[in-house]
């Protein structure tokens, strides 16, 4: 019987094992660290990491401190964006906000505004309508 192929893991899930594995953290010591019972830490998070289960939000804020990372790195699926998090947040939150505020001088002079609903667009671009 042929075996099956590997299902992709989530990006949530990924990015979970890659931390977990970058921190030399077990599966147990980070379920335990997220507050779950000893005695199923270690195949929940597990679960999480393989994308049988898909983590909820409160969760996910949990696993993120546990890992020293944002939730914004858990759902990023750029790789160099992803590693941009990471660096900003070992910063410093007053040194963040310098390293920030000189990455956007960088940038070319295009105003970035919010529309109605919070999303970011730029100036004078068309959002198609839904």
């Amino acid at each position: 019987m042929p075996s099956q192929p590997c299902q992709e893991l989530s990006i949530v899930g990924r990015r979970l094992r890659e931390r977990r594995e970058a921190l030399g953290m077990a599966l147990e010591k980070v379920g335990i660290a997220i507050g779950l019972d000893e005695s199923c830490a270690r195949a929940r998070i597990s679960r999480y990491e393989l994308g049988v289960h898909e983590p909820p939000l409160n969760t996910v804020k949990r696993l993120a401190a546990a890992l020293q990372v944002s939730v914004a790195y858990l759902y990023c699926e750029d790789e160099d964006i992803a590693r941009l998090l990471l660096s900003l947040y070992a910063l410093p939150a007053k040194q963040r906000g310098e390293m920030i505020q000189t990455f956007q001088s960088l940038l070319p002079s295009r105003p970035v505004q919010a529309d109605a609903c919070g999303k970011h667009g730029q100036a004078g671009q068309k959002r198609p309508k839904v």
